[in-house]
């Protein structure tokens, strides 16, 4: 009964857009959670068993554990089904599903590992210089594609699927967030009802309070920013995954 109790914990970076969409998820059915905010690298042996991939996010509620975002999302929507992420239509929940996997698949390779990755992760982690080469060809040719699909699929107003957020919404504004910190704009003029979509999805109560923890600890040290978190009251757990010093993932990078 005590293990029942306890908040769920989610071992992963507040930087992370996969774990920025399962706090989210959190925050819109006010589920207590705790975050044992670690840089995937820096898991030490016990989190290479919780996260096989050595992968976050990872979510451990009572004795289940599960290392993937969309895993556990549906999991939070089945444990507490109001209020919901997936929209009631069987065809909207089948694209809702299909949104975030484009999301976590094609925007995960284009925003985060070739560009993200290579202005701020190889160098703040690795202290490698990044492929000036790839950023320039995924500004040029890979993220101009895929805004073209989101324009198409940009709702006028409100979210994706009416005026409630949906783990959709959440996905993809999730990425954003990320190549905002590294100076990246929608333009507006080219994409405008993709750019006035996410803004509405970024300006939610749920991303806009963890917008503020994140802008806490996003130019604080790595070795510091457990501390930081913890000064500034947010959920972080007593216990940490993490190890003293980075090593690579079994997954390309």
């Amino acid at each position: 009964m005590e293990s029942a109790m306890k908040p769920i914990l989610i071992v992963g970076s507040y930087l992370s857009p996969y774990v920025r969409k399962v706090l989210a998820c959190l925050e819109v059915k006010g589920m207590a959670y705790e975050v044992d905010h670690i840089v995937p690298f820096f898991g030490d042996d016990r989190f290479s068993r919780l996260s096989p991939l050595r992968r976050i996010p990872v979510m451990v509620d009572g004795d289940l554990v599960l290392s993937d975002s969309s895993a556990i999302c549906q999991y939070l929507e089945d444990k507490q089904p109001d209020p919901a992420l997936l929209p009631k239509d069987i065809a909207d929940r089948a694209r809702a599903r299909w949104l975030e996997e484009f999301a976590d698949t094609r925007m995960g390779d284009v925003f985060i590992w070739r560009f993200f990755n290579q202005i701020a992760i190889r160098p703040s982690v690795w202290g490698e210089k990044g492929d000036r080469e790839m950023v320039d060809r995924t500004l040029k040719e890979e993220i101009p594609t895929v805004l073209d699909y989101l324009e198409g699929e940009a709702p006028a107003d409100g979210f994706r699927f009416g005026s409630t957020l949906s783990v959709a919404d959440i996905t993809i504004a999730a990425f954003f967030r990320n190549a905002g910190w590294v100076r990246f704009q929608i333009d507006a003029g080219r994409w405008p009802k993709t750019a006035a979509w996410i803004a509405r999805v970024l300006a939610s109560p749920p991303l806009a309070k963890l917008a503020k923890i994140e802008d806490a600890v996003l130019r604080v040290p790595i070795a510091e920013q457990r501390n930081a978190l913890k000064a500034m009251g947010a959920p972080v757990s007593a216990e940490t995954y993490a190890g003293p010093a980075p090593r690579r993932g079994i997954m390309p990078v």
